[in-house]
């Protein structure tokens, strides 16, 4: 599933006129700093009202599901393993794990007293049908290509009721972290057919009620194992304009907007009320321009080389999100990743000429698509066009419906504007979306020198050495002008003032500590 949130009625290109850009020019001001209201300690009890977009009619809390309901999965269900905001690899369901030499066997040591919802004992058993069930080519699970690289449904067993094994085909020494998805939730065994309406898990809350793209209601499981939520219960309902969110926040109907990323002007109202605030989750949001690969206009490297020196990024990151992220040079990993290397283009317009000259072009001019689907894309859309100008580059901007942008533009347009969550482990990010054939390559990049270094990167235990092989794909990337990453921005959250303990980084969601103010 695309981890983007859903449709957005905010800013399109009708009200991003040049009168906008010039307020926000290189001089404008940064986003002011977000409110601490939020992470105070909350009290014990209440009621927490969530706000989402409507995903689809056809939605479920299946996690293995690419239509799972994002927002309950974390509140229902547990995985084994989960990551801290280092993006390192912490216990869930499992206690402990160890790897073999060859990286090919790992063990999981589950922890003890746990119970489902229903009152039925965790085994190992449950973990093998989970991972059984997002294998099935029939639930049509996006982490059905990641994992099957190296296991099938046989190569996961119950050494006993406390230990799972898994015997991989191939070595991955990164396997752990490949379990943090949020399709890896785990369920109970043989729920299957039922699990998308009754949300049976582990977590530390229990269903109470679901409606797909409707409302919901979720209460504290107090028999959670790893303590004791401090609300009551959590309720959401499904608001499709995100104007209309921001509305119902300001007027105290709701306490929290989820899966919106507040555009600039959005951000300042609520800022400027009584009874909300603006949390920034730094650097939560990695927004990308595909430059499709197999496109006559992209084919060449020189080419894409070119437009990645021709913007200056500092002003791009200026005008699209007045400042509030990191710029990243092209490098699509990001700076806060353990395997992180500070390695990117800079601004070239005379170098971008002359690729493209070597290229055989005098000049470029493509279009770019973009949407109303997050509020930033069409401001990234107009900051590059404006920035590549004075490399000889011509970009139109077009703008497409936001309910088809993801059908009917997305892999299939020469040049986008897009955007993903960060929190995705490297293994996962750097396969999933530039390996040869990836269902989630958005690029259409292929590049079998890449490919073999995320081999090799997987099947060392030498630590040192795989961070230097994934360090090596990186610059392969950048190199190549495989992908144009401008910048990661910063997700700017609506929250009420009465709401305290907010704590969320990648796909983490903290529903232990969220709560009301004391």
């Amino acid at each position: 599933m695309l981890s983007r949130r859903s449709l957005l009625a905010g800013s399109g290109l009708a009200v991003l006129s040049t009168a906008f850009l010039a307020a926000c020019g290189s001089g404008g001001s940064a986003l002011p700093a977000a409110s601490g209201a939020a992470t105070g300690t909350a009290k014990q009890g209440g009621t927490l009202r969530i706000a989402r977009p409507p995903a689809s009619t056809a939605e479920t809390l299946d996690p293995a599901s690419s239509l799972s309901a994002y927002e309950y999965l974390g509140a229902l269900y547990n995985r084994l393993v989960k990551l801290d905001e280092a993006g390192s690899v912490q216990p869930d369901l499992a206690a402990s794990w160890e790897t073999s030499a060859d990286a090919k066997t790992w063990t999981f040591t589950l922890r003890t007293g746990v119970t489902w919802h229903d009152g039925k004992s965790f085994t190992a058993q449950d973990v093998v049908y989970s991972i059984q069930h997002i294998l099935d080519p029939a639930t049509k699970s996006p982490q059905a290509a990641v994992l099957s690289t190296f296991v099938d449904g046989k190569s996961v067993t119950a050494r006993d009721a406390g230990t799972v094994v898994f015997t991989l085909s191939a070595p991955n020494a990164e396997f752990a972290s490949l379990l943090t998805s949020y399709n890896c939730y785990l369920i109970p065994d043989g729920s299957a057919a039922t699990i998308g309406s009754t949300g049976i898990g582990t977590g530390p809350f229990k269903l109470v009620s679901f409606q797909a793209a409707g409302p919901g209601k979720v209460a504290r499981n107090d028999s959670y194992f790893g303590g004791k939520a401090k609300l009551d219960t959590i309720e959401f309902s499904s608001i499709p304009d995100t104007q209309a969110r921001v509305n119902a926040l300001l007027a105290g109907q709701i306490d929290f907007i989820s899966q919106t990323n507040l555009d600039y002007a959005t951000s300042q109202t609520v800022l400027a009320s009584a009874s909300a605030t603006v949390a920034a989750v730094k650097n939560a949001q990695w927004y990308t321009v595909p430059m499709l690969n197999t496109s006559a206009e992209f084919r060449n490297p020189l080419v894409r080389k070119a437009l990645a020196h021709a913007y200056k990024p500092a002003d791009v990151l200026q005008l699209a999100v007045h400042g509030s992220g990191t710029i990243a040079r092209n490098n699509p990993v990001p700076p806060t990743d353990a395997y992180y290397l500070d390695y990117g283009l800079d601004y070239d317009p005379d170098l971008a000429k002359s690729l493209l000259q070597q290229a055989g072009m005098a000049s470029l001019a493509v279009d770019i698509y973009t949407s109303s689907y997050d509020s930033v894309l069409s401001p990234l859309a107009l900051a590059l066009k404006g920035s590549v100008a004075g490399a000889g580059i011509t970009l139109t901007v077009k703008n497409s419906s936001a309910d088809s942008y993801y059908t009917d533009v997305w892999m299939k347009k020469p040049l986008m504007t897009s955007y993903w969550y960060t929190g995705r482990p490297i293994d996962q990010l750097l396969n999933q979306l530039f390996r040869s054939g990836s269902s989630y390559n958005e690029n259409a990049y292929a590049n079998p020198q890449l490919d073999q270094t995320l081999d090799a990167a997987r099947a060392t235990v030498d630590v040192a050495k795989r961070k230097t092989l994934y360090q090596d794909a990186q610059k392969i990337l950048v190199d190549d002008g495989a992908v144009l990453t401008p910048f990661f921005a910063d997700r700017l959250v609506g929250i009420s003032k009465n709401v305290a303990g907010y704590r969320e980084h990648g796909f983490e969601f903290d529903y232990l500590a969220i709560g009301l103010v004391a």
